[in-house]
């Protein structure tokens, strides 16, 4: 929020937030296929555990705390790299924990995360089922009156404030000649948070001077499917952010849903068979770029999108490396043997 402080230091002041991750994050020239694109490092957040989730909590514990809340649960898939990272950073916010899982296809990368779940020894809800998820998520908000429960992904105004503010930290970079200003930034989109954040933001910086070049496409790399990935969807959440904006004090934008459309492409043609799964396309992209560190069922898919307009001359373009750095251990012995029986199958 440091960047977005320095341009509207009135809106950003009207924001709740704990301050988590290490900013700015690295933005580097790669040299691909003899020649750059540039990497926004977002996995260098934090040491322990990074990624772009650091900057949807910073601002989604700040919420919590605001309200009075003394917990905060986590949804998503058992290898979610929101949940680890929520289970791993709220302490430092002095928020309790829990996380409510659901299945997923098996992946080193979903059992590196779920392992480093079951080490955190957490209240865990385990769901036979995506489906079960709005139905258990209500139930424990009723029950848990001082606790707040974030949708997957964090993905309402509260969360989209986190990459919001990243487009001005992108904009200082710029202007400081650590890249050009892209033509296109291409990142994965999961739960919708990160990308529809950065098209608000983008927005917001340019109105306010802050971003002084065209405004990019944000081009999303479908990891999971529609509906969740809608196009609409998703230009709508980047237009309640920037009405949201405008509420808390800071500038109103003048800008309609044909305009955000524009500036906003869904890319569905890594998906391959769906969310969780990785591709032959992925799995050439982590290869590839082997300086920054890839999941092959997120961000990697993001990474052959971004190989794929390369190869077809587009650009500049700049890679939005959502990934955490950290690599994670294995559980101990001991958080196995107080894990439940179900969700250590998940790991078999």
């Amino acid at each position: 929020m440091r960047a977005l402080a320095r341009s509207l230091p009135g809106f950003a002041a009207a924001v709740p937030h704990v301050e988590l991750g290490t900013w700015p994050t690295p933005l580097e020239q790669v040299p691909l296929a003899g020649r750059p694109v540039w990497v926004k490092r977002e996995g260098a957040s934090d040491p322990i555990y990074g990624g772009n989730k650091i900057r949807t909590l910073e601002v989604w514990f700040g919420h919590a705390r605001a309200r009075g809340a003394k917990k905060i649960w986590s949804i998503g898939a058992y290898g979610s790299n929101h949940v680890i990272a929520t289970l791993l950073h709220a302490e430092r916010a002095g928020l309790e924990v829990g996380a409510i899982l659901f299945p997923q296809p098996t992946s080193p990368w979903a059992v590196e995360n779920c392992g480093a779940i079951i080490d955190a020894q957490c209240e865990l809800v385990r769901l036979r089922s995506v489906i079960e998820v709005p139905f258990v998520g209500l139930a424990i908000a009723r029950r848990e009156k001082h606790a707040v429960v974030m949708p997957p992904g964090g993905a309402t105004t509260v969360g989209t404030m986190g990459a919001l503010a990243a487009a001005f930290e992108l904009a200082e970079q710029i202007d400081a000649g650590l890249a050009p200003p892209p033509a296109r930034i291409v990142l994965a989109i999961g739960s919708t948070c990160t990308t529809a954040g950065l098209l608000a933001g983008l927005q917001l910086a340019h109105a306010c001077g802050a971003w002084r070049w065209s405004v990019p496409i944000v081009h999303g790399v479908r990891v999971t499917p529609w509906p969740v990935t809608s196009r609409v969807r998703i230009a709508n959440l980047a237009r309640v952010t920037l009405a949201r904006v405008a509420e808390l004090g800071g500038p109103r934008v003048a800008i309609g849903m044909r305009e955000l459309l524009d500036r906003l492409v869904v890319d569905g043609a890594e998906l391959g068979k769906g969310y969780g799964r990785s591709t032959p396309r992925s799995e050439a992209a982590v290869r590839a770029l082997r300086g920054v560190r890839l999941d092959g069922v997120y961000s990697a898919k993001a990474a052959a999108a971004l190989m794929r307009l390369h190869r077809e001359g587009v650009g500049p373009l700049l890679f939005w490396a959502t990934k955490s750095e950290a690599v994670l251990g294995s559980p101990t012995l001991e958080s196995l043997q107080a894990a439940p029986r179900a969700i250590l199958d998940w790991l078999r």
